[in-house]
């Protein structure tokens, strides 16, 4: 049963230079509570893998906008432009993988694979640095798997054991990076008594989800 504490508490336990992955898609799926504590409790030198960093002032945006990133694993950055600069300022490491490719490093992660072989990318940059083999004829690069200190999911529903539930595109990376982390933190729109949750709707069992991020009090 994952354990419920605040979003203060759940990012406390995140140490600087700390390696996470995100949830997101242009900040679809990414958790904004988590973000916004990353960002107020000034955590620095993070590794991020994520699919992108979303625009400024949304979603990853914002640790990049805070200086918070020191590295970034990532599939584009083309909508953020201050990632861009950061960048080409040496501000921050960038290590560009197609995206295809980083979601099956990140599956190879949570299941325990050796690595993932894959023709995307042969010929070019992207190979550079990179081991291959031939196969029946063709070659292919050798990609190592993805794993972190800490998977920061976003759900559209969980039950207050921490099973979650998606919403959509939304569900993107989550579930691939709930496999993949040493703690996941998971973040809901709404937390339902158990048994709301239809079985076949939970994507994310309880079982891998270590906290799940409380409701904070509402007035009115």
């Amino acid at each position: 049963m994952s354990h419920i504490i605040s979003a203060a508490d759940a990012v406390a336990s995140i140490p600087d230079g700390a390696v996470l992955m995100i949830g997101g898609f242009m900040g679809a799926g990414t958790p904004p509570r988590l973000i916004n504590e990353l960002v107020r409790q000034e955590k620095k030198n993070l590794t991020i893998i994520a699919n992108d960093t979303a625009r400024p002032g949304v979603g990853i945006g914002k640790l990049v906008e805070a200086g918070l990133v020191s590295k970034l694993i990532t599939s584009h950055i083309g909508t953020n432009p201050m990632t861009q600069k950061q960048m080409i300022d040496g501000d921050i490491e960038v290590e560009l993988v197609p995206q295809g490719t980083l979601a099956e490093r990140v599956r190879a992660g949570g299941f325990g694979l050796g690595g993932v072989i894959t023709p995307t990318g042969v010929g070019t940059i992207a190979a550079e640095g990179r081991q291959t083999i031939e196969l029946q004829g063709k070659t292919y690069l050798v990609e190592l798997p993805l794993k972190a200190d800490f998977a920061l999911v976003n759900a559209k529903v969980s039950d207050y054991q921490g099973n979650l539930m998606y919403a959509l595109t939304a569900r993107n990376f989550n579930p691939l990076m709930a496999m993949a982390a040493d703690t996941v933190i998971a973040e809901a729109e709404s937390i339902v008594p158990v048994g709301v949750i239809a079985p076949d709707m939970i994507v994310t069992p309880h079982v891998v989800v270590d906290y799940l991020v409380a409701k904070e009090p509402s007035n009115g």
